[in-house]
């Protein structure tokens, strides 16, 4: 007898790995395509099957972050950081993960090397989220030697102190970075 899952986990489940990557992939998509619909549409086709709701679950709570994420990155210049920086306020890691790692491929000197800081800091939540302490905490080591000689520019969209310290001592609750209002209207 085949029971269903009961808890989304990525790490241990090939569909819930399935959904998150499908996701993610097509919301990158979507962004970069500015076409929300072709989020909606697999949302919509996954939502069809006959999953448990586990999955179901899962799927409707990033559609809505998906939503408000799209809103607000359509209202901003096309600063990859500052989108990367709004996926992170909506606690959509791996998205942050996704959105990131396509400048990443294009991106030359110090700006990749916090490209790839950032997506490992992403990776320590992502990490967090599902148990895997040890892991996060190898990533944030990786991560903050970077982070920390970029600090002045991180500065640019928020204060890093906060963001720096939270990776450091692994707190498992993510800090909002974009304090100003009108990036984050709606987010709380």
């Amino acid at each position: 007898m085949n029971e269903k899952p009961t808890a989304f986990d990525p790490f241990q489940d090939r569909l819930s790995r399935d959904i998150r990557n499908d996701l993610s992939s097509t919301f990158s998509k979507a962004l970069a395509a500015g076409d929300p619909a072709l989020i909606e549409t697999l949302v919509k086709s996954l939502l069809t099957r006959d999953l448990s709701s586990c999955y179901r679950d899962y799927i409707l709570s990033r559609i809505d972050r998906f939503r408000r994420a799209f809103d607000l990155i359509r209202k901003s210049d096309n600063d990859v950081f500052r989108q990367g920086f709004i996926l992170w306020d909506l606690q959509l890691f791996f998205e942050v993960h996704e959105v990131l790692e396509h400048a990443w491929y294009h991106a030359q000197g110090e700006k990749k090397l916090l490209l790839q800081a950032l997506i490992r800091a992403a990776g320590v939540y992502i990490k967090l989220e599902f148990g895997y302490s040890r892991q996060a905490g190898k990533m944030a080591e990786r991560a903050l030697p970077v982070l920390e000689k970029n600090a002045e520019f991180l500065g640019r969209y928020f204060p890093p102190e906060e963001f720096l310290s939270a990776l450091r001592t692994l707190d498992p609750h993510p800090p909002i970075l974009l304090k100003d209002p009108s990036s984050l209207s709606g987010l709380q």
